[in-house]
């Protein structure tokens, strides 16, 4: 399974609606959980995500300091992952990142840039990488 925990509501109908087509792309090639938790001050949002975490996940924390990879190596890491873990767990943090003992927990840090985006416009470009990443494991057109 893949489970995605988000920190804060998504506001604006076209990103509802970019979230709910990616959704429905990738449940086509696999379980997914899409958790969305409210936004509040870094503590209590760690509370709320560890609720969500088990111990055989993979944890992937998203976070500007983390690994910078391409789309191949996603797809990569995607599928070798999934040969010892069942569940591949992603957290987006909200607007003032994640606390450090979730980070400490992750078992991967990702970055997509060093530039900042709104969490909720990565949250649509996380599972369009989710997307291409079964799109490129399936020998399927859509990545260049």
């Amino acid at each position: 399974m893949i489970k995605i925990i988000c920190v804060g509501k998504l506001k604006e109908q076209y990103l509802k609606d970019a979230v709910l087509d990616y959704y429905k792309r990738i449940s086509k090639y696999h379980k997914i959980e899409l958790i969305e938790l409210e936004d509040s001050n870094i503590k209590s949002e760690k509370e709320l995500i560890l609720k969500h975490i088990n111990r055989q996940d993979y944890i992937i924390s998203l976070v500007i300091s983390g690994n910078k990879i391409s789309s191949l190596e996603l797809a990569k890491k995607i599928d070798s992952t999934f040969i010892t873990n069942s569940t591949i767990t992603f957290i987006i943090g909200g607007s003032n990142g994640l606390d450090q003992d979730i980070i400490n927990k992750s078992n991967y840090c990702l970055s997509f840039s060093d530039l900042t985006f709104p969490h909720q416009l990565f949250r649509v470009m996380l599972l369009e990488q989710i997307y291409r990443s079964f799109k490129i494991l399936n020998n399927e057109t859509y990545h260049k």
